[in-house]
């Protein structure tokens, strides 16, 4: 079986960081994701309004770098979880829960801590197990402070200047 998602949309509003009572961080944001078709005869795109919810360090990374209508990639599982509301009804929530969140963009003001187009894993699971995502080094994919380069410098970043690559280290 397999429960796997991955969207693309920009942020409706700045991540809330929560704290559950154990201490663990908990951040949710909701991604509009564009249809794709257009509506009716005017010819307007359609979005759906997607909540998503990261856990732990991710959370914290969520929180601190994301603001509203930042591109952003999220990549997670889709859970359906149910309560029972105050007047008694059963009440269904569908999110996306990511372990996986891309920045799609630069940070638009300048700051000078921004990963723009960085990507940030972290283990989630709703029954308190982790798993470590894509966190390969110690400590996961967080920027590192103690670098003596600019982290902050997409090394993929279009600069204007041509890349210079011969014929023969391309695959096709």
């Amino acid at each position: 079986m397999l429960n796997r998602v991955i969207l693309i949309g920009r942020l409706t509003r700045d991540p809330e960081l929560r704290y559950t009572p154990a201490g663990v961080a908990v951040t949710q944001f909701t991604l509009a994701v564009d249809r794709p078709f257009t509506s009716g005869g005017q010819g307007e795109r359609e979005a759906d309004f997607i909540p998503v919810v990261t856990w732990r360090q991710l959370a914290e990374t969520c929180a601190n770098y994301l603001r509203k209508g930042r591109l952003t990639a999220v990549e997670g599982r889709i859970q359906v979880r149910n309560y029972e509301n105050n007047e008694g009804k059963r009440v269904y929530v569908t999110e996306v829960i990511a372990d996986n969140v891309r920045f799609l963009e630069s940070n638009k003001d300048g700051g000078s801590r921004e990963e723009g187009g960085s990507s940030y894993s972290g283990g989630t699971s709703s029954g308190g197990g982790s798993y470590g995502g894509n966190a390969s080094q110690s400590g996961g994919n967080r920027p590192s402070g103690n670098n003596s380069r600019n982290d902050s410098r997409d090394p993929f970043q279009d600069d204007g200047r041509p890349i210079d690559i011969s014929e023969d280290d391309l695959p096709f």
